[in-house]
């Protein structure tokens, strides 16, 4: 009977022969997470493209949303939320503006700072485009029997802690 190997357990078995004297058993974990990761994510902008966005245009939009009325940041805040540089920020937010998806206008508080602001426009698409990102969400995580799911929540979570600081709930991040 012949094995069929995923393509981590190919590597593995190629590099246990190559090299027996090291342990390859961490990359059955990386490098399906790894490779995961990278399958999720197509599935993901997907739904993305849909909308005519991308994951870094969806991702203001939704830090924007999440945030509540009045629906706005500044545009440090959006960076740190969203972990990209200032500069990257800024031309994500110059495509949406000229998509009429976010404004921008003086900060009332900083008199040299700014806010970005959805618009009407701009709350209807990402309203729209988060309800199906969590339909395709489910679908993707639907392919786990629902125990097996829950356990893999848990043990992400702890890893995870191990590299992030949890903090109180709070509405910000990323959404992915």
């Amino acid at each position: 009977m012949t094995e069929h190997l995923d393509h981590v357990a190919r590597i593995q078995q190629a590099w246990a022969r190559e090299r027996p004297d090291l342990d390859v058993r961490p990359q059955g974990v990386i490098g399906r997470l790894h490779r995961l990761a990278g399958h999720l994510g197509e599935q993901l902008r997907v739904v993305y493209r849909r909308y005519g966005l991308g994951e870094g245009e969806f991702d203001v939009l939704a830090t924007l949303r999440r945030a509540g009325e009045p629906f706005e940041r500044a545009p440090g805040e959006l960076a740190a939320f969203t972990m990209v540089t200032t500069g990257a920020m800024t031309k994500r937010i110059d495509r949406l503006e000229r998509e009429g998806l976010v404004t921008r206008r003086p900060s009332a508080t900083d008199g040299r700072g700014r806010v970005v602001a959805l618009t009407l426009a701009g709350r209807e698409l990402i309203d729209q485009a988060f309800a199906e990102h969590m339909r395709n969400e489910r679908r993707l995580l639907d392919l786990l029997p629902p125990d097996d799911a829950d356990q893999l929540e848990r043990l992400l979570a702890t890893w995870l802690a191990a590299f992030e600081t949890p903090h109180p709930a709070e509405n910000t991040g990323s959404e992915t």
